[in-house]
C-alpha cells in the first residue's frame, strides 16, 4: 500500500493555489485560536478529540461546521505536552486528496468563515484505540481515498471527502473487523450514523460539476441524485451521532 500520508509544512494545504498567504490580521486570528484551544484541550483531560472548523459559510444549508478531524496529544521529546491534528485535505481544488499531519496554529491559519473551535471529547475506549492509530502512517492510510468528491456519497467507496475519511477511520480504530472502507461503512450503517441530505437541484449540481474538479455526483444513487437528495458526510451529523452512540461527550465551541 503507498503511504498517502503528508507531513504538512505550511498553511497552504487544502486550499486553492492561487489564493495569497494569511494577512497579518488572519495569522494573528488563527494562531489566538490555537493557542485557546490548546490550553482547553489540554484541561480537558483528553487524548483524542475530533476538531472541527468553520472553513465556509454553509448557514443556507443549516449547517454551523465544515471540516472535521481528529486532534491528538503526544509527547514531545523534552517531555512537554503538544497537539497535533489529523486529517485530510483537498489538493488546491482539483479531484485528489491527501491525509495530513499539521500543528493546530496550521489547521486554524486556512482562513476560517469564523475563528471558533468546535470539539468533542471521544469515549474513552474511543480514544485508547485510536492514539496509537494516528500516530501510525500506515493505520492512518488504511481508510484513505485520494479520489476526491466535496459532496462524496456516504455509501460508496468512488471517492472521499474529508469528513467521511474521519468517521471511516473512526469505525475501523473500534472494529477490527472494519478493516477497509467498504467495512467500515457497514459498521456505520449498523451503528446508526445517519448523513446529511442537502436539496440541490440539477442546475446546481450541473454547475458545480463543471466549474469544479473536486466535485461529483455520479457515485450517488440515480433516484436520490435525480431526486435534488445528495447525501453526503457532515461535521454536524457527525458530531450528533457521536452523542447518540455515546461515543463523544457533548460540542464544545471555544473562541
Amino acid at each position: 500500500m503507498v503511504l498517502a500520508v503528508a507531513f504538512a509544512t505550511t498553511a497552504q494545504a487544502g486550499r486553492h493555489c492561487e489564493e495569497q498567504p494569511p494577512s497579518a490580521w488572519e495569522t494573528q486570528q488563527g494562531m489566538a485560536l490555537a493557542q485557546t484551544t490548546a490550553v482547553r484541550l489540554e484541561a480537558s483531560g483528553a487524548d483524542v478529540v475530533l476538531l472541527a472548523r468553520a472553513g465556509q459559510d454553509l448557514s443556507r444549508y443549516s449547517l454551523a461546521w465544515s471540516h472535521v478531524g481528529f486532534a491528538y496529544r503526544e509527547l514531545a521529546e523534552d517531555g512537554t505536552a503538544q497537539w497535533r491534528v489529523a486529517h485530510k485535505l483537498n489538493h488546491c481544488g482539483t479531484d485528489s486528496a491527501q491525509v495530513y499531519r499539521q500543528g493546530l496554529g496550521e489547521f486554524y491559519m486556512d482562513r476560517p468563515w469564523r475563528y471558533q473551535a468546535p470539539f468533542v471529547v471521544l469515549s474513552p475506549d474511543a480514544q485508547a484505540k485510536l492514539l496509537p492509530l494516528l500516530q501510525d502512517n500506515q493505520r492512518l492510510a488504511q481508510w484513505h481515498t485520494a479520489r476526491y468528491s466535496m459532496l462524496a456519497y456516504p455509501w460508496s467507496t468512488r471517492y472521499q471527502q474529508s469528513n467521511q475519511w474521519a468517521i471511516e477511520t473512526l469505525a475501523g480504530a473500534l472494529d477490527e473487523a472494519a478493516s477497509n472502507r467498504p467495512r467500515a461503512q457497514a459498521w456505520l450503517q449498523l451503528h446508526g450514523y445517519e448523513p446529511t441530505t442537502l436539496h440541490l437541484n440539477a442546475f446546481t449540481r450541473l454547475g458545480g460539476r463543471m466549474t469544479q474538479a473536486n466535485i461529483a455526483f455520479d457515485d450517488h444513487p440515480n433516484a436520490k441524485r435525480y431526486g435534488a437528495r445528495i447525501e453526503t458526510v457532515t461535521v454536524d451529523s457527525v458530531f450528533a451521532w457521536l452523542q447518540r452512540e455515546a461515543l463523544g461527550g457533548p460540542v464544545q465551541v471555544l473562541p
